[in-house]
Protein backbone atom coordinates (compact mmCIF):
# COMPACT_ATOMS: atom_id res chain seq x y z
CA UNK A 1 0.00 0.00 0.00
CA UNK A 2 1.25 3.41 -0.86
CA UNK A 3 1.03 5.39 2.29
CA UNK A 4 2.29 8.71 0.87
CA UNK A 5 -0.17 11.62 0.92
CA UNK A 6 -0.06 14.19 -1.75
CA UNK A 7 -1.96 17.16 -0.66
CA UNK A 8 -4.22 18.83 -3.12
CA UNK A 9 -4.27 22.71 -2.12
CA UNK A 10 -6.49 23.20 -4.99
CA UNK A 11 -9.53 21.63 -3.76
CA UNK A 12 -9.04 22.86 -0.06
CA UNK A 13 -11.59 25.39 0.86
CA UNK A 14 -10.44 27.76 3.44
CA UNK A 15 -11.71 26.84 7.14
CA UNK A 16 -14.29 29.60 8.11
CA UNK A 17 -13.33 29.06 11.95
CA UNK A 18 -9.79 29.30 11.21
CA UNK A 19 -8.45 32.98 13.24
CA UNK A 20 -7.07 35.57 12.15
CA UNK A 21 -4.05 35.61 9.88
CA UNK A 22 -2.50 38.11 12.22
CA UNK A 23 -2.79 37.05 15.17
CA UNK A 24 -0.15 36.87 17.83
CA UNK A 25 -0.14 33.67 20.28
CA UNK A 26 1.87 33.53 23.77
CA UNK A 27 3.62 29.95 23.32
CA UNK A 28 6.03 29.23 26.32
CA UNK A 29 8.00 32.54 26.74
CA UNK A 30 7.36 34.51 23.91
CA UNK A 31 4.55 36.06 20.96
CA UNK A 32 4.53 33.86 17.96
CA UNK A 33 2.37 34.29 14.89
CA UNK A 34 -0.35 32.29 15.19
CA UNK A 35 0.43 30.23 12.24
CA UNK A 36 3.56 29.04 14.48
CA UNK A 37 1.78 28.45 17.27
CA UNK A 38 1.93 24.52 17.63
CA UNK A 39 1.88 21.91 20.25
CA UNK A 40 3.40 18.44 19.67
CA UNK A 41 1.00 15.30 18.83
CA UNK A 42 3.36 14.16 21.79
CA UNK A 43 1.42 16.82 24.45
CA UNK A 44 -0.67 15.42 27.15
CA UNK A 45 -2.84 18.11 26.82
CA UNK A 46 -3.56 16.55 23.36
CA UNK A 47 -3.60 12.94 23.95
CA UNK A 48 -5.23 12.72 27.52
CA UNK A 49 -7.04 16.15 27.72
CA UNK A 50 -4.42 16.60 31.46
CA UNK A 51 -3.99 20.13 31.46
CA UNK A 52 -5.89 22.89 32.84
CA UNK A 53 -7.30 26.58 31.29
CA UNK A 54 -9.35 30.08 31.64
CA UNK A 55 -11.41 31.82 29.76
CA UNK A 56 -11.48 35.79 30.80
CA UNK A 57 -13.03 38.66 29.10
CA UNK A 58 -11.48 41.96 28.28
CA UNK A 59 -13.38 45.52 29.26
CA UNK A 60 -12.28 48.47 28.38
CA UNK A 61 -8.78 47.21 27.59
CA UNK A 62 -8.47 45.77 31.19
CA UNK A 63 -8.50 42.10 32.17
CA UNK A 64 -11.51 41.66 34.42
CA UNK A 65 -11.28 39.75 37.11
CA UNK A 66 -7.84 38.55 36.34
CA UNK A 67 -6.65 37.89 39.98
CA UNK A 68 -9.49 35.86 40.23
CA UNK A 69 -8.79 33.92 37.09
CA UNK A 70 -5.17 33.60 38.11
CA UNK A 71 -5.68 31.57 41.52
CA UNK A 72 -8.38 29.59 40.06
CA UNK A 73 -6.03 28.11 37.52
CA UNK A 74 -3.18 27.47 40.02
CA UNK A 75 -6.25 25.52 41.84
CA UNK A 76 -6.93 23.48 39.25
CA UNK A 77 -3.15 23.01 38.49
CA UNK A 78 -2.56 21.84 41.90
CA UNK A 79 -5.79 19.59 42.14
CA UNK A 80 -4.29 17.68 38.95
CA UNK A 81 -0.45 17.88 40.46
CA UNK A 82 0.64 19.76 37.77
CA UNK A 83 3.46 22.23 38.27
CA UNK A 84 2.81 25.59 36.25
CA UNK A 85 6.05 26.93 34.31
CA UNK A 86 5.45 30.80 35.48
CA UNK A 87 4.64 32.79 38.85
CA UNK A 88 1.55 34.44 38.78
CA UNK A 89 2.99 37.64 38.09
CA UNK A 90 4.38 36.52 34.99
CA UNK A 91 1.14 35.13 34.00
CA UNK A 92 -0.06 38.48 34.07
CA UNK A 93 1.98 39.69 32.33
CA UNK A 94 2.17 37.22 29.14
CA UNK A 95 -1.70 37.83 29.28
CA UNK A 96 -1.36 41.79 28.88
CA UNK A 97 1.50 41.43 26.41
CA UNK A 98 -0.70 39.14 24.64
CA UNK A 99 -3.51 41.69 24.91
CA UNK A 100 -1.62 44.21 23.31
CA UNK A 101 0.35 42.85 20.81
CA UNK A 102 -3.06 42.09 19.28
CA UNK A 103 -4.18 45.96 19.27
CA UNK A 104 -7.03 44.70 21.81
CA UNK A 105 -7.82 48.08 23.25
CA UNK A 106 -11.46 47.45 24.40
CA UNK A 107 -13.56 44.39 24.67
CA UNK A 108 -11.92 40.83 23.97
CA UNK A 109 -11.27 37.49 25.45
CA UNK A 110 -8.16 35.70 26.95
CA UNK A 111 -8.09 31.79 26.67
CA UNK A 112 -4.83 30.85 29.07
CA UNK A 113 -3.83 27.29 29.10
CA UNK A 114 -1.40 24.94 30.40
CA UNK A 115 -1.12 21.20 29.55
CA UNK A 116 1.12 18.59 30.56
CA UNK A 117 3.41 18.79 28.33
CA UNK A 118 5.23 16.41 25.88
CA UNK A 119 5.63 13.07 26.92
CA UNK A 120 5.96 9.05 25.86
CA UNK A 121 2.89 7.29 25.00
CA UNK A 122 1.00 5.82 28.15
CA UNK A 123 -1.21 7.34 30.87
CA UNK A 124 1.48 9.14 33.82
CA UNK A 125 1.99 12.88 35.11
CA UNK A 126 6.21 11.61 35.67
CA UNK A 127 6.73 10.65 31.56
CA UNK A 128 6.45 13.89 30.73
CA UNK A 129 8.68 17.34 29.82
CA UNK A 130 7.99 21.04 30.89
CA UNK A 131 4.36 22.10 30.95
CA UNK A 132 3.12 24.39 28.18
CA UNK A 133 1.33 27.39 28.82
CA UNK A 134 0.02 29.74 26.12
CA UNK A 135 -2.22 32.44 26.04
CA UNK A 136 -4.42 33.25 22.99
CA UNK A 137 -5.86 36.87 23.16
CA UNK A 138 -8.93 37.41 20.49
CA UNK A 139 -12.60 37.89 20.04
CA UNK A 140 -15.38 34.85 21.49
CA UNK A 141 -18.21 33.84 20.08
CA UNK A 142 -21.27 35.73 22.36
CA UNK A 143 -25.04 35.16 22.28
CA UNK A 144 -26.61 37.24 19.89
CA UNK A 145 -28.21 40.37 21.49
CA UNK A 146 -31.61 38.79 20.26
CA UNK A 147 -31.08 36.04 22.47
CA UNK A 148 -29.95 38.08 25.37
CA UNK A 149 -33.60 39.82 25.31
CA UNK A 150 -35.20 36.99 25.15
CA UNK A 151 -33.96 34.72 27.58
CA UNK A 152 -31.99 31.30 26.64
CA UNK A 153 -33.55 28.09 25.75
CA UNK A 154 -32.52 25.57 27.36
CA UNK A 155 -33.18 21.46 28.06
CA UNK A 156 -32.18 19.09 30.43
CA UNK A 157 -29.21 16.93 29.13
CA UNK A 158 -29.53 13.29 29.22
CA UNK A 159 -25.65 14.20 29.81
CA UNK A 160 -25.30 14.00 33.61
CA UNK A 161 -22.71 15.94 35.08
CA UNK A 162 -19.39 14.63 36.50
CA UNK A 163 -19.00 13.51 39.73
CA UNK A 164 -17.17 15.19 42.02
CA UNK A 165 -15.02 11.82 42.74
CA UNK A 166 -14.44 11.46 38.73
CA UNK A 167 -12.96 14.42 36.92
CA UNK A 168 -14.19 16.99 39.84
CA UNK A 169 -15.93 20.09 38.02
CA UNK A 170 -13.90 22.29 39.90
CA UNK A 171 -10.98 21.65 38.28
CA UNK A 172 -11.05 23.70 34.87
CA UNK A 173 -9.33 21.33 33.06
CA UNK A 174 -8.58 20.28 29.66
CA UNK A 175 -11.17 17.23 29.41
CA UNK A 176 -14.94 19.40 28.53
CA UNK A 177 -16.12 16.44 26.77
CA UNK A 178 -18.72 16.10 29.27
CA UNK A 179 -19.88 19.27 28.60
CA UNK A 180 -19.32 19.47 24.89
CA UNK A 181 -21.76 16.43 24.51
CA UNK A 182 -24.44 18.19 26.42
CA UNK A 183 -24.03 21.23 24.51
CA UNK A 184 -24.06 19.41 21.19
CA UNK A 185 -27.49 17.47 22.40
CA UNK A 186 -29.09 21.12 23.30
CA UNK A 187 -28.21 22.08 19.83
CA UNK A 188 -29.65 19.14 17.76
CA UNK A 189 -32.95 20.14 19.87
CA UNK A 190 -33.23 23.26 18.56
CA UNK A 191 -32.29 24.95 22.01
CA UNK A 192 -29.39 27.57 22.98
CA UNK A 193 -28.10 25.63 25.83
CA UNK A 194 -27.91 22.75 28.12
CA UNK A 195 -28.85 22.15 32.08
CA UNK A 196 -26.86 18.90 33.51
CA UNK A 197 -27.85 17.07 36.43
CA UNK A 198 -25.54 15.02 38.89
CA UNK A 199 -25.90 11.51 38.75
CA UNK A 200 -28.68 11.98 42.02
CA UNK A 201 -30.83 14.06 39.28
CA UNK A 202 -30.11 17.19 41.09
CA UNK A 203 -29.35 20.08 39.08
CA UNK A 204 -25.74 21.19 38.57
CA UNK A 205 -25.16 23.66 36.03
CA UNK A 206 -25.39 24.35 32.37
CA UNK A 207 -22.80 23.52 29.64
CA UNK A 208 -20.83 26.33 30.05
CA UNK A 209 -22.13 28.54 33.16
CA UNK A 210 -23.57 28.42 36.70
CA UNK A 211 -27.50 28.19 36.98
CA UNK A 212 -29.71 30.37 39.30
CA UNK A 213 -33.29 30.14 40.01
CA UNK A 214 -35.83 33.30 41.72
CA UNK A 215 -38.54 32.26 43.65
CA UNK A 216 -41.09 34.57 45.86
CA UNK A 217 -38.04 36.72 45.79
CA UNK A 218 -35.37 34.92 46.75
CA UNK A 219 -31.95 33.55 44.83
CA UNK A 220 -31.30 29.88 45.09
CA UNK A 221 -28.00 28.77 43.12
CA UNK A 222 -26.44 24.74 43.69
CA UNK A 223 -23.57 23.80 45.86
CA UNK A 224 -20.42 22.98 44.50
CA UNK A 225 -21.12 19.49 45.76
CA UNK A 226 -23.69 18.87 43.39
CA UNK A 227 -21.23 19.27 40.78
CA UNK A 228 -20.48 22.64 39.55
CA UNK A 229 -17.38 24.89 39.22
CA UNK A 230 -16.97 27.61 41.36
CA UNK A 231 -17.72 30.30 39.03
CA UNK A 232 -15.82 33.52 39.51
CA UNK A 233 -18.77 35.21 37.78
CA UNK A 234 -21.37 33.32 40.02
CA UNK A 235 -19.69 34.37 43.01
CA UNK A 236 -19.65 38.23 41.92
CA UNK A 237 -23.35 37.76 41.06
CA UNK A 238 -23.76 36.53 44.47
CA UNK A 239 -22.18 39.38 46.24
CA UNK A 240 -24.24 42.26 43.84
CA UNK A 241 -27.23 40.34 44.87
CA UNK A 242 -26.52 40.42 48.69
CA UNK A 243 -25.36 43.73 48.35
CA UNK A 244 -28.93 44.55 47.26
CA UNK A 245 -30.27 42.72 50.60
CA UNK A 246 -31.58 39.74 48.00
CA UNK A 247 -31.55 36.69 50.11
CA UNK A 248 -29.22 34.07 47.90
CA UNK A 249 -29.10 30.16 48.93
CA UNK A 250 -26.78 27.88 47.91
CA UNK A 251 -29.30 24.56 47.89
CA UNK A 252 -29.59 21.50 45.79
CA UNK A 253 -32.37 21.49 43.26
CA UNK A 254 -34.10 19.53 41.17
CA UNK A 255 -35.37 19.99 37.60
CA UNK A 256 -39.06 20.40 38.94
CA UNK A 257 -37.19 23.54 41.00
CA UNK A 258 -36.64 25.09 37.44
CA UNK A 259 -40.13 24.52 35.89
CA UNK A 260 -42.20 26.01 38.69
CA UNK A 261 -39.12 28.72 39.26
CA UNK A 262 -40.32 32.48 39.04
CA UNK A 263 -37.30 33.61 37.15
CA UNK A 264 -34.07 31.54 36.15
CA UNK A 265 -30.57 32.96 34.47
CA UNK A 266 -27.20 31.95 34.07
CA UNK A 267 -23.79 33.51 34.97
CA UNK A 268 -20.69 33.12 33.15
CA UNK A 269 -17.26 34.77 31.66
CA UNK A 270 -18.86 34.82 28.18
CA UNK A 271 -22.34 34.79 29.03
CA UNK A 272 -22.35 37.61 31.87
CA UNK A 273 -25.55 37.55 33.15
CA UNK A 274 -28.41 35.70 30.94
CA UNK A 275 -32.09 35.20 31.23
CA UNK A 276 -33.24 31.41 30.78
CA UNK A 277 -37.20 31.49 30.18
CA UNK A 278 -37.73 27.82 28.33
CA UNK A 279 -36.88 24.73 29.71
CA UNK A 280 -37.96 21.91 28.25
CA UNK A 281 -40.88 23.76 26.00
CA UNK A 282 -41.53 24.98 29.95
CA UNK A 283 -42.31 28.83 29.88
CA UNK A 284 -40.60 30.48 33.12
CA UNK A 285 -42.50 33.16 34.70
CA UNK A 286 -43.87 35.22 31.63
CA UNK A 287 -41.48 33.92 29.53
CA UNK A 288 -39.01 37.08 29.70
CA UNK A 289 -36.42 37.90 31.43
CA UNK A 290 -37.61 38.64 35.44
CA UNK A 291 -37.68 41.94 37.35
CA UNK A 292 -34.59 40.48 39.84
CA UNK A 293 -32.51 39.04 36.29
CA UNK A 294 -32.78 42.34 34.82
CA UNK A 295 -31.69 44.35 37.97
CA UNK A 296 -28.55 41.88 38.42
CA UNK A 297 -27.72 42.61 34.60
CA UNK A 298 -27.58 46.07 35.38
CA UNK A 299 -25.81 45.61 38.67
CA UNK A 300 -23.24 43.52 36.74
CA UNK A 301 -22.94 46.00 33.90
CA UNK A 302 -22.14 49.29 36.64
CA UNK A 303 -19.40 46.78 37.71
CA UNK A 304 -17.55 45.48 34.70
CA UNK A 305 -17.60 49.11 33.75
CA UNK A 306 -15.92 50.85 37.13
CA UNK A 307 -13.92 47.52 37.22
Amino acid sequence: MNMNVVEDTQTQSPNPYAPSPGLKIWMGSALVPVDQAKISVFDHGLLYGDGVFEGIRIYGGKIFLEQQHIKRLFESAKAIRLELPMTQDEISEAMHETMHANGITEDGYIRLVVTRGVGSLGISVKHTACPMLFVIADKIALYPPEVVQRGLHCIISSIARNHPNTTSPRIKSLNYLNNVLAKSEAQEAGADEAIMLSLNGQVSECSGDNIFIVRDGEIFTPPTSDGILEGITRKLVIDLARRRGLNVHEKSLVRHDLYVAHECFATGTAAEVIAITIIDGRRIGDCRPGRITRQLQADFLAYRNSA
